[in-house]
């Protein structure tokens, strides 16, 4: 049975600058890989090689055996690749099942004139949608908040939502970038704990990137360890963080992307 994700030989370059050269790894149903490494080495550029947002010079993106490169980002999100964002993007006026259900679009069958008019297929597909995305609040504990604009909750209660759009996409791969940061000790706590949940409650796998590192060490089952484009380590968290290659990689660096 092959990887839920598979990375191979990925190669990035613009211009004359290569910014990722022969990046390799898989993922595994319900497995949580962290990919770190210094600023600029080309963590977040994987991750808009996998979700379509860059596209590679070379190498193979494969979700459950099927090949992704070549789709465009919204194929891709079809497919099941789904990613939340360093900064929050929510709509603040809506309220959180509203803003979960944005996730939920790209599900919908009905067309543009009988969803505008909310009849006959368009109500109950709604129905269906908005069912499943109180699920997902109460699943991230967010079902309290309902009912209230969203720009008037708290920062970690914002980010929650954030990630809960992208559960309510029914990925098979979720792409997670910095996904606690802003956040406070205990709202780090918090999210690393709805992150468990879903891992473990959903059908997805998980790469994030993350510059909290007892966070990671916490969370991931694997770490890879990206440096100037190129993996340096891929195994066990307590194996890669004592890699030497890998200290050395962050001597004088700030963990980040």
């Amino acid at each position: 049975m092959s990887p839920r994700l598979e990375i191979e030989d990925l190669t990035l370059a613009f211009g004359g600058l290569e910014v990722l050269s022969d990046v390799s790894f898989a993922v595994e149903e319900r497995e949580l890989l962290a990919v770190i490494g210094p600023n600029g080495a080309g963590k977040t550029s994987t991750l808009n090689c996998i979700n379509g947002v860059y596209h590679p010079t070379a190498g193979s993106i494969r979700l459950d055996g099927d090949e992704l490169l070549g789709l465009r980002p919204a194929d891709i999100a079809r497919a099941g690749v789904a990613r939340t964002f360093q900064n929050l993007a929510l709509f603040g006026k809506l309220d959180v099942v509203d803003n979960l259900m944005l996730g939920r679009h790209h599900l919908m069958s009905t067309g543009f004139l009988t969803g505008a008019l909310w009849f006959g297929k368009a109500r109950s597909e709604e129905r269906v949608h908005r069912t499943r995305c109180a699920e997902i609040a109460d699943l991230l504990d967010l079902g309290g908040f309902t009912g209230r604009p969203v720009a008037s909750l708290p920062y970690g209660v914002q980010k929650r939502i954030e990630f809960g759009r992208a559960v309510a996409m029914n990925p098979r791969v979720l792409l997670l970038d910095e996904p606690v940061a802003g956040m406070n000790d205990d709202e780090t706590a918090e999210m690393g704990h709805y992150i468990l949940q879903v891992l473990y409650e959903l059908d997805v796998a998980m790469v994030m990137i993350e510059h909290d590192m007892h966070l990671v060490t916490g969370l991931a089952d694997r770490l890879v360890c990206i440096s100037f484009g190129q993996v340096l380590a891929d195994g066990l968290p307590d194996d890669v963080v004592s890699n030497p290659a890998v200290i050395r990689a962050y001597l004088g660096s700030e963990v980040g992307s």
